[in-house]
């Protein structure tokens, strides 16, 4: 599994970006919650969620940012 791309997730709507973003912590979670139980998963993809979690919230906050510019 590579590290996601930002390119991935350009095409998805907002409402689709946040759908995206819960189902991302979901998994982070679990993956952290496995972490503590100390059951069997793939450490790097602790990193993985992370990064893909990050990417779309900035993907959000952009496209936010523009519909608020465009408003002024």
């Amino acid at each position: 599994m590579s590290l996601p791309q930002f390119t991935d997730i350009r095409s998805l709507s907002n409402s689709e970006i946040s759908e995206a973003i819960l189902e991302t912590e979901n998994k982070l979670f679990n993956l952290r919650f496995k972490k503590v139980t100390r059951q069997d998963f793939n450490s790097h993809h602790v990193k993985h969620t992370k990064r893909r979690l990050a990417q779309l919230k900035t993907l959000l906050t952009m496209r936010l940012e523009n519909i608020e510019r465009k408003k002024k």
